[in-house]
């Protein structure tokens, strides 16, 4: 096929053609991306009350050559006709304990994946395996046991074309059917169609350390038949008071987190989400009890919370590249951030919601997550090399650079357009994040409000940051240079593409002779895992939601070695943490040339539409 002229390799044109082109049968709307671009612009900027025409040219201009993608179900629904939602993921309902509130929650799900929308749940509220059930004499069959419907609804939905749909289930590190959870996936048939996560608390990681007991426990109003019994109390997901919780079973703390960390080493998940700190630090802990994410981890959300979100692309603001005067453009960064927090914030306006209470949670609370996606190529760009000083504090300037201009930005749209419904003032400034940003913009919070509660998350960014030519992917450090990555194309079969790194194809072409290159070029597979963390951290200081990082680990990294990843993940602040060390369950997306290592994402690339 013939590439187009804003596309350099052939992979990026299929997923536009595929994924993000607007058409309806045989009928093609954009002829080209450039179309795709004008068409968004528009439908954004048709929310607006005035200066329509003015922001259609300001949106679009942000669009054309990527310097800002928004999420794909932007991408592929703003100004068509289908009735999808163009908020890429969902936190569902609180499942209550009963057999209608799990169905019920079953077709919310399903309706949801139905429109486009990746779902979050938290599985923590249903009681463990052979526990009494409520009412009906029997014994409960557990989280687990359930996760499966969710998983067969997943893949039934597939068989009927409906877009790939991801899901995450969290679990809380004390219910009894824990250890359960932790192995679920262990069996490379089961549940294949979910992320899982463990709720860490600060509690259990305390009781680590002390090599303490640790209780596994699940709520219980009723008065206790056996006076023997022990019981606590415990902040229950669900529930922002604590509740009487009986005591099922004491195990070791050090064992469970040992047995957390292998199934991690072994098969890649789960993942684990400190969830203590992710209440501790919403802008929202006032109003909101958070249990669960989106299926990548970057957005905490509340029951049927909404994620939008969308990625400035760094390698669109390097000035000279590779020359010994390379710049970054900061001015152009705080531009188009001001204009895509007005976008983001649009969409809300725009999108169709699957749930009404879907779309009650994103009105009240205006939601967005502004990230960044090609940082390590634009630090190749740049000559500085990923996982150096150097780098951290760039990364820490550009990520503030972006969140201060995203809160100015929100400030003014409240000015003009009002707060979102939820703030309350005082709260709000009393909020740990909200205390640390600058004096002027608290002050300007306390006189004309905030438009959206939160504003910066940084996603994968994995397929749109293909679309753009394979910028490396949000702060992940570029996988090779050259590589074939694998794709499921839309008769259902699988197909390798070869594909070249942006800042590399970038050097060839500027340097078509030269053949070492330059100190700055550097892979994932060269990169210590200490250095993922460490880059994560030099951002998160400066992140409002979450990040989604995956620290690629080599197959001959010792488990004691491993371990203490999560311990420094704890101790650095991070919110969460999520790890690859090749195993033979998870399966190959993308393949070095000449090299057997490999490295996974969360899902395969499917193109299928």
């Amino acid at each position: 096929m013939t590439i187009q002229a804003w596309f350099t390799n052939e992979l990026s044109e299929i997923i536009w053609d595929r994924k993000y082109r607007y058409r309806d049968g045989e009928i093609i709307y954009d002829q080209t991306i450039d179309d795709s671009w004008m068409r968004i612009a528009s439908a954004l900027a048709s929310v607006e009350a005035r200066n329509q025409q003015h922001w259609r040219q300001k949106f679009y201009a942000v669009l054309k050559d990527f310097h800002f993608i928004p999420g794909g179900r932007i991408l592929a629904g703003a100004g068509t006709t289908h009735q999808v939602t163009l908020i890429n993921c969902f936190v569902m309902g609180l499942i209550e304990d009963s057999l209608e509130s799990i169905f019920e929650n079953l077709k919310e799900g399903a309706l949801t994946m139905q429109q486009g929308g990746g779902i979050g749940y938290d599985f923590s509220t249903l009681r463990p395996n052979g526990f009494p059930a409520r009412t009906a004499g029997t014994v409960a069959s557990g989280p687990v046991s359930f996760m499966r419907i969710w998983d067969s609804m997943c893949a039934t939905l597939l068989s009927t074309g409906a877009r790939r749909g991801a899901m995450m289930a969290t679990l809380r590190c004390d219910h009894p059917d824990i250890v359960a959870f932790i192995k679920a996936k262990q069996d490379e048939r089961e549940l294949r169609h979910f992320n899982l996560s463990v709720l860490i608390s600060d509690s259990f990681i305390d009781a680590v350390n002390r090599d303490d007991d640790w209780l596994l426990v699940f709520p219980d109003e009723s008065p206790a038949v056996n006076t023997n019994s022990r019981r606590v109390l415990r902040i229950w997901s669900g529930s922002d008071v604590p509740v009487p919780c009986n005591v099922i079973k004491k195990i070791s703390a050090r064992k469970l987190w040992h047995d957390i960390i292998r199934a991690n080493y072994d098969y890649a998940e789960p993942g684990v989400l400190f969830i203590d700190r992710i209440n501790r630090l919403n802008n929202l802990s006032y109003c909101e009890l958070i249990s669960a994410t989106n299926p990548c981890g970057e957005i905490p959300l509340p029951p049927y919370g909404a994620c939008n979100l969308g990625s400035i692309n760094l390698t669109q603001f390097v000035q000279n590249p590779f020359a010994e005067n390379a710049k970054l453009n900061f001015k152009g960064i705080q531009e188009t951030v001001h204009i895509a927090v007005r976008m983001l914030d649009n969409v809300i306006d725009l999108s169709h919601f699957p749930l009404k209470k879907q779309a009650e949670q994103a009105y009240g609370s205006r939601r967005i997550g502004l990230g960044l996606t090609g940082l390590a190529d634009a630090l190749m760009m740049l000559g500085i090399p990923y996982g150096g000083q150097a780098s951290y504090e760039l990364a820490a300037s550009i990520m503030k650079c972006i969140t201060y201009t995203a809160y100015h930005s929100s400030i003014q749209l409240a000015s003009e357009k009002n707060s979102f419904p939820l703030l309350d003032k005082h709260k709000y400034l009393a909020a740990e994040f909200i205390q640390k940003l600058p004096d002027k913009i608290r002050f300007l919070i306390k006189v004309h409000g905030i438009r959206n509660s939160h504003l910066t998350a940084i996603a994968p960014a994995g397929t749109i940051s293909l679309l753009a030519n394979n910028v490396s992917s949000g702060i992940e450090p570029v996988f090779d240079y050259q590589y074939s990555r694998k794709v499921l194309g839309q008769s259902g079969q699988y197909q390798q593409y070869r594909v070249s790194d942006y800042a590399y194809q970038l050097w060839k072409q500027l340097n078509p002779n030269e053949k070492k290159l330059p100190p700055a070029f550097v892979h994932a597979r060269e990169l210590a895992p200490e250095i993922h963390l460490d880059m994560q951290a030099a951002i998160q200081s400066f992140i409002d939601n979450a990040i989604s990082k995956t620290i690629n680990v080599p197959e001959n990294c010792h488990f004691t070695d491993f371990e203490k990843i999560y311990q420094f993940a704890y101790e650095k602040g991070l919110k969460g943490c999520t790890t690859f060390r090749p195993n033979p369950v998870t399966g190959n997306v993308m393949q070095p040339d000449q090299h057997n290592i490999v490295a996974g994402l969360c899902c395969n690339l499917d193109l299928k539409v």
